[in-house]
């Protein structure tokens, strides 16, 4: 068996690159679409923006209670729930992707924005400008690259996990590895997994010199 590992069998070899790129937009998609959910509820379970009155108190704990529930369950029972849900296959490996960064970004988001510099907010409020004023002049500047920074890191973690969510038909390069393994068909796994291991390394690389590059 060790041998045949070591051994690829690059007849599959384009099936296997589509089935890798389909990963790398799964976990692409997922990501890009938690950006806009993710960022409107960092602000929501911001504590330092929402603890003025009961309401909004209200409105944080609920969020951060949600955050933290869906957070705590891994992708990979995501993909499941969602496969019985949609079927499997791709979208279902997404939405599974999806829910937990979601609940992810909106946790580092929101710790981002509560270490947020407060006196350049009251200066500005000083000036009578409305609370979405604050937010977009003395708030965003001071959050934007460090949420750039979490989001390249977690597209480079979603590619990890969406190979891992094929396993249970959450489609993607994770899909035909479950079947070559289940085959028993050793040559071909080993080529998969070696093509697996030089797209998580290039995205690694990529993703740390470019969030240097932002910090």
């Amino acid at each position: 068996m060790f041998s045949a590992l070591i051994s690829p069998n690059f007849d599959i070899f384009f099936q296997a690159l589509y089935a890798l790129i389909e990963t790398v937009y799964i976990a692409l998609m997922a990501t890009l679409i938690a950006i806009p959910f993710s960022f409107v509820l960092g602000f929501l379970s911001a504590r330092n923006l929402m603890k003025h009155n009961p309401i909004t108190f209200t409105i944080y704990n609920t969020i951060r209670f949600i955050s933290n529930f869906t957070r705590s369950i891994e992708p990979l029972i995501w993909a499941i729930i969602f496969s019985a849900w949609v079927y499997i296959g791709p979208f279902a490996g997404m939405l599974g992707l999806l829910i937990h960064t979601i609940s992810s970004l909106t946790k580092q988001y929101s710790e981002q924005i509560e270490d947020i510099d407060i006196g350049t907010s009251e200066a500005i409020e000083a000036t009578g400008a409305h609370p979405l004023q604050v937010i977009w002049f003395a708030v965003v500047p001071q959050i934007i690259i460090p949420f750039l920074s979490f989001t390249i890191y977690r597209w480079d973690i979603n590619v990890r996990m969406a190979t891992i969510v094929g396993l249970v038909g959450g489609g993607g390069i994770g899909t035909i590895l479950m079947q070559y393994l289940g085959l028993a068909q050793w040559n071909e796994v080993g080529l998969i997994v070696m093509m697996i291991a030089i797209v998580v390394w290039v995205m690694d690389y990529v993703s740390a010199r470019v969030r240097e590059a932002l910090m």
